[in-house]
């Protein structure tokens, strides 16, 4: 599997570089956006690692050039902790967002699960909930006939919730079904992605119907 890692920060390329090799994955880097955008069109990596405060050109706006012609998962390893950054990412196209500093097992953790992501089960059932159809098989959703593009990682919430329809799905269970460990630290990224969800899916995010918080345990997705 290839990585392309994107800083400005040599020591922390270095040591990436030094771990992902020794756990099999192929990397190459670019010091800045532009150089990263280049560098991707070049060796078209399977998935990016991302830091969002890069010269030449940020994070958001390789994001954006990324996301015109591949669907490669794209981590954002950043020091930046405020929420309007991970939302600004994710709108842009991101899968995830890790904090800086970070621990190395949980950004392996996130690289395994977004690396699983194109394998799925086949023959399943199509939820609908809304002017919303999941179609679990295709792992397609549409909204109204129209199709909605959903990041690997918002699809993966959305899936488990769909095969779970009316039953209440515990935070722990969505880390473990994402990340593929419930050791993952949550630090609000849960949130962040219901948030994208339902500005995707629901005809009023600020008052959803259909994705719904159980406070203090998990979320719950109703159909009827």
């Amino acid at each position: 599997m290839k990585i392309l890692v994107a800083d400005d920060d040599p020591q922390l390329v270095r040591a990436l570089r030094i771990t992902l090799a020794a756990h099999g994955y192929d990397i190459v880097a670019a010091p800045d956006g532009a150089a990263a955008i280049a560098l991707a069109a070049a060796s078209k990596p399977d998935l990016v690692l991302l830091d969002l405060g890069m010269p030449k050109l940020d994070g958001v706006e390789v994001i954006h050039a990324l996301r015109g012609w591949t669907q490669a998962p794209i981590i954002v390893v950043s020091g930046r902790t405020g929420s309007a950054d991970k939302v600004d990412a994710l709108d842009a196209g991101a899968d995830d967002y890790v904090t800086k500093p970070f621990q190395i097992d949980e950004l392996l953790a996130r690289l395994r699960a977004l690396a699983r992501r194109a394998t799925g089960p086949t023959g399943e059932a199509v939820v609908q909930f809304g002017d919303v159809s999941v179609d679990l098989a295709a792992r397609a959703v549409t909204r109204g006939g129209a199709r909605v593009h959903l990041t690997p990682t918002e699809w993966k919430m959305l899936e488990f919730l769909a095969r779970n329809p009316g039953s209440l799905v515990t935070r722990q269970s969505l880390l473990k079904e994402i990340w593929g460990t419930d050791q993952v630290a949550d630090s609000g990224y849960l949130r962040l992605y219901m948030s994208q969800l339902r500005k995707k899916l629901e005809p009023d995010a600020a008052d959803p119907r259909y994705l719904l918080t159980e406070q203090g345990m998990g979320y719950r997705l109703v159909t009827a």
